[in-house]
């Protein structure tokens, strides 16, 4: 079973630092604006959760795969090459899929801490760790980004060009 969960912490290790650096992105390419300031406290506190992770990881004895999370951050620069209907420019279409990524993120986050506190156990073997109070930023975090997420979905498809 330990196996079982070390896979599967250093998996989700990825995913958080790949979710780290979409957020720090989307922060930058949105400075100086409201939703930049949204941004900004998401950031912080996905990269809190990554270090919260890291924690977990070496309470229960799982070493972290650097392969796995160099791969995470690769991944996450190669995103930035897509197409996104222009060619050198930020994009309307570029926000909202930072958003919508960002979104599916700490939905994921969200599930993530509760396996860990119910399916995994770490409620039990890590008393310490607030996993309710993990779960409930992940809610915040969520409903700070959702009306932004809301907003650029409508312009970058209902003022997109036909074609």
């Amino acid at each position: 079973m330990d196996d079982f969960l070390g896979i599967y912490l250093k998996d989700q290790l990825a995913m958080g630092v790949l979710w780290r650096e979409l957020a720090r992105r989307a922060q930058r390419n949105n400075r100086g604006t409201e939703l930049g300031r949204v941004l900004a406290g998401v950031a912080i506190g996905i990269a809190e959760d990554v270090g919260t992770f890291r924690s977990i990881m070496r309470r229960v004895g799982v070493r972290t795969d650097p392969v796995k999370t160099g791969a995470a951050v690769f991944a996450e620069r190669v995103g930035r090459l897509k197409r996104n209907g222009r060619l050198t420019s930020y994009s309307p279409l570029s926000r909202f899929e930072e958003l919508e990524f960002l979104a599916m993120g700490i939905d994921g986050k969200k599930q993530l801490w509760t396996t860990l506190r119910d399916q995994a156990g770490l409620k039990d073997r890590l008393p310490d760790v607030d996993f309710d109070h993990l779960i409930e930023r992940a809610a915040r975090q969520r409903a700070d980004l959702e009306p932004f997420r809301a907003r650029a979905g409508a312009e970058a498809f209902l003022a997109a060009p036909s074609g």
